[in-house]
């Protein structure tokens, strides 16, 4: 069973963790929920291969670095989610709150970078226009991903050495690193 919309928003009533290091890239993305046929849905992207891009090809939410013009995280997310997907969340969406700011690792390693996460409900259904930063566009059932059944492990290879990370795995599609850390802080305050 997945939680309305007043329990998600007592559930983000919560202020966020802020990462106070000073000097750090800041980026930010949104977690969208939309009303489904068997409850309430989570938008994910592949991202697009890119040589340059540590997170090529991987699942995640739509978000990305902060520009000049942006006044702040939150219009970062929005910006960006617009940039990737098309969908206009100050129009289309209602802000239930926002999540911890994690640090960002890539290959084992910390990076300059704080990522802020947002939580939206689209108020209406709208459509996706994915850009060529993206894949694919994935509305995954929360009642799946809250499943204990979708836990478990992922093995990545780094430096000759296999580590194991805790992922969620969704038909096949494998949810890890950043994107899963975030997803569990978004668990955290539902369950």
């Amino acid at each position: 069973m997945t939680p309305d919309r007043d329990a998600l928003r007592a559930a983000l009533a919560r202020p966020p963790a802020r990462v106070a290091e000073p000097g750090l890239k800041r980026a930010a993305v949104a977690l969208v929920l939309r009303a489904g046929e068997a409850g309430d849905e989570l938008l994910f992207i592949r991202r697009a291969q890119h040589p340059r891009d540590p997170w090529s090809g991987q699942i995640g939410f739509p978000g990305g670095r902060a520009e000049p013009g942006d006044a702040g995280p939150r219009e970062t997310a929005l910006r960006e989610t617009r940039e990737e997907v098309g969908l206009d969340l100050e129009r289309d969406a209602e802000e239930l709150g926002a999540l911890d700011e994690v640090r960002a690792m890539a290959r084992l390693r910390p990076q300059n970078l704080v990522i802020a996460p947002f939580v939206y409900r689209l108020a209406t259904p709208a459509p996706t226009h994915p850009s060529g930063e993206v894949d694919a566009v994935l509305w995954l059932p929360l009642a799946r991903l809250l499943d204990p059944a979708a836990r478990g492990t992922m093995p990545y290879v780094h430096e000759g050495a296999t580590l194991r990370f805790p992922c969620l795995n969704v038909d096949g599609l494998v949810i890890w690193g950043l994107t899963y850390r975030m997803f569990e802080d978004l668990r955290g305050r539902l369950c």
